[in-house]
């Protein structure tokens, strides 16, 4: 019998290849503020996030620095804990597909999807985008170019592993349509159904060209590549396949994957197919959220447009950051950042709604009760009724919200209550009550 208290929720490992920006925030705060809400409830929560390591591009920047791979990595990833740091992420496990365990889990997987026949060698001949580590189509391109970074591709052919996604296909489909709330958006769940019924091709799992990555175990001239490689941090962060598999025995499945929006394919195709290839149940919700844009153009490491998280939390404080990102941020769709629309955002709501609201009440509280709040006395007028009501239904209307994972709405919930508080003492103007 599954766990019912409990809550996993995981972020995307982000790619070491460069410094986070602003967007990667976005998908860290909102699990953030989903994992502290649970807990909140007294819910067993256990929050996954990480890094992946492994590929051509980590191993290409590297060398460019003189540095092997794994140190390239390691400072890297050092930033990324001074980072989560800053912002009070809280989660309870940072996995990284260096780490030893998660190395020989993957192995572990490989080769129980090769003996159940789900992983075969042949040969693939396709267009690779380096920046994206991805294989396409000449229909998949926009333009003759990557459709997720906009570069150029380059026709490759290699001896390779496959993995049987086109089997998948039906199966994936049918489970979309048996459990509605997998897909968080209907707008991404139109888009995965709509790939899939153009025809599923089995899947490249294994390069012989890049060898920054985990040797197959029975053919260690190829390295295991990311689908395999990343995607199961998942379980492996959990114990799955090791001597210790009691965390994976509680969590599992996981009920919320988060990630933005460019590798919602990676998630709600090739990871259920791989899932149901190892006779694992499938996570509860997968929700792939919208893009923080600058100039109508995504943020994003490669095309270095990503604005410094650290600008804004230096000069405005962390809580402001939170407060725009999971309020503003792009928790549906894409959401435009500027700092025009960042400064009118906290001074409205942080600054002359809820700073206005405090600073009265505490200051009416000090000088006239002595900073103790008395009881009602039982002949409220409508005014006070009309507040106490909003107040009392706030609790259930926030939790509606955060249960479909739309914290901005929440949040909406919460001013609508600050905002009604601040116009119910002008109304009232309490101060000239005092005898």
């Amino acid at each position: 019998m599954e766990n019912e208290n409990k809550f996993y929720i995981t972020t995307p490992i982000y790619y070491a290849s460069g410094d986070l920006h602003l967007g990667h925030c976005c998908t860290s705060v909102y699990a953030d503020a989903l994992a502290r809400f649970n807990r909140a409830l007294k819910k067993d929560v256990f929050f996954l996030t990480g890094s992946d390591e492994h590929g051509q591009k980590v191993a290409e920047k590297a060398e460019k620095q003189g540095l092997t791979p794994k140190e390239f990595c390691d400072t890297l990833v050092q930033k990324y804990y001074d980072l989560w740091a800053k912002l009070g992420i809280s989660y309870d496990k940072y996995i990284r597909t260096t780490d030893d365990y998660h190395v020989k889990t993957v192995q572990k997987i490989f080769q129980k999807l090769y003996d159940k026949g789900e992983i075969y060698l042949s040969t693939y001949e396709g267009l690779y985008c380096t920046p994206c580590e991805s294989f396409f189509t000449e229909s998949q391109l926009v333009d003759g170019k990557c459709p997720d970074c906009g570069r150029e591709v380059k026709r490759e052919k290699e001896e390779a592993y496959f993995f049987r996604l086109s089997k998948y296909g039906d199966k994936l489909l049918e489970y979309y349509n048996t459990h509605p709330d997998f897909i968080k958006l209907d707008s991404t769940k139109a888009e995965m159904i709509g790939f899939i019924k153009q025809g599923l091709q089995d899947l490249c799992v294994s390069r012989t060209s890049v060898k920054w990555g985990i040797p197959v175990p029975f053919n260690p001239k190829h390295t295991i590549y990311v689908w395999i490689d990343a995607l199961p941090n998942y379980l492996t962060a959990l114990g799955y396949m090791q001597d210790d598999d009691s965390l994976f025995k509680k969590y599992w499945p996981a009920d919320l994957h988060l990630m933005a929006k460019e590798i919602a394919r990676f998630h709600i195709i090739i990871w259920p197919a791989l899932l149901m290839a190892l006779d694992l149940p499938l996570p509860k919700h997968i929700h792939a959220h919208g893009w923080l844009t600058q100039s109508g153009t995504k943020m994003g490491k490669s095309l270095g447009n990503g604005f410094n998280p650290y600008v804004l939390c230096d000069r405005y404080g962390v809580d402001a950051v939170r407060y725009y990102l999971l309020r503003n941020g792009p928790i549906m769709g894409d959401s435009p950042y500027d700092n025009e629309t960042f400064l009118k955002l906290i001074n409205s709501d942080l600054v002359n709604d809820l700073a206005n609201l405090l600073s009265r009440t505490s200051a009416m509280l000090v000088q006239n009760f002595d900073g103790v709040l008395p009881k009602l006395s039982g002949d409220e007028s409508e005014l006070d009724k009309s507040l106490i009501d909003d107040t009392c239904a706030l609790v259930q209307n926030v939790k509606a919200y955060m249960d479909k994972f739309e914290v901005h709405n929440a949040l909406g919930e919460i001013w609508k209550v600050i905002r009604h508080a601040n116009k119910y003492i002008e109304d009232t103007a309490p101060w000239t009550l005092k005898e």
